[in-house]
């Protein structure tokens, strides 16, 4: 068995739990997933079965996409709801949130959030910050791509602020919420957020996990698999079946160097998904290899 689960986590369980899920339900201990979730997160959440595995870099590198809610007024420890949170600054206008938004378009330095899975000398960030010793973790450099406001609405002592939010990888959209407070003056934490699209897939076509638990319970779980080569975002090379002999116990395999180039493939025979080679002067170096037996 081998494809991607396009699973709609819940909010609650951690990525981790969902991928215990899978093994519950395959029986296979070769589970992975493509990007975390926080618990407090829901939506998308690529989960790799088998081989799959193999592609988890190629799957995780690519752009998200977030709908996110962004309470001012308050400031969090952990710069989402699970705190602690105390009152911050005074609420903006309602009138300056949309030009605060637009200063985080574009690329930027972001200084992840104390309590995450960063480490700094062979130091966990989040568990350092639970013993009292937080970390001064480095900024990283990150994209985000475009940033809509959808909707806003003020209580007594908060202004929330749900955004539609595309981004790079390695975005911490936590920051951006704590970051966006400080901008304002009001201080801000993610209140919640549902990741939209990632890897190629979208929450409108994901499965929830009772669902899974149904495929399973009926002998047909393989239906929610999803080949990993329809979401490799790589060009493709096709080999014949000699080729493809050759490609997958490891040999280099010449390419038509006109329609060849140069860089990374994802290589096909037919339709089935060999693994990903490395083109260079018309010639495909083997890197990643998937054996049939995994198909």
């Amino acid at each position: 068995m081998m494809g991607v689960v396009n699973l709609d986590k819940p909010v609650g369980p951690t990525s981790h739990d969902m991928v215990g899920l899978l093994r519950r339900l395959t029986g296979m201990r070769r589970i992975g997933h493509a990007g975390t979730l926080d618990p407090l997160a829901s939506g998308v959440l690529p989960v790799l079965v088998g081989a799959a595995t193999r592609f988890s870099e190629e799957l995780t590198g690519g752009g998200k996409r977030y709908e996110a809610t962004i309470r001012l007024g308050w400031r969090s420890a952990t710069d989402d709801g699970e705190g602690p949170i105390e009152r911050g600054g005074p609420l903006p206008e309602m009138d300056a949130v949309p030009a605060a938004l637009a200063h985080f378009v574009g690329e930027q330095e972001q200084r992840p959030p104390t309590f995450s899975a960063r480490k700094l000398g062979g130091r966990t960030a989040h568990r350092a910050a639970r013993a009292g010793e937080a970390l001064d973790l480095p900024p990283r450099r990150v994209t985000i791509e475009r940033i809509d406001l959808l909707a806003a609405e003020t209580g007594d002592d908060r202004l929330d602020i749900r955004i539609d939010l595309r981004c790079g990888p390695g975005t911490y959209v936590r920051a951006l919420a704590r970051d966006l407070g400080e901008r304002l003056g009001s201080g801000g934490y993610l209140a919640a957020l549902r990741r939209t699209e990632a890897s190629g897939l979208t929450a409108d076509d994901s499965v929830r996990p009772e669902r899974l638990e149904a495929l399973a319970g009926a002998g047909t779980l393989e239906e929610a698999l999803i080949p990993v080569g329809r979401l490799l975002p790589l060009p493709h090379a096709s080999l014949a079946d000699d080729d493809a002999e050759r490609f997958i116990h490891g040999s280099v395999v010449r390419l038509d160097e006109e329609t060849s180039g140069s860089g990374r493939r994802a290589v096909f025979a037919g339709d089935r998904l060999l693994g990903i080679g490395v083109v260079t002067a018309g010639m495909l170096q083997p890197d990643k290899v998937v054996v049939t037996a995994d198909q």
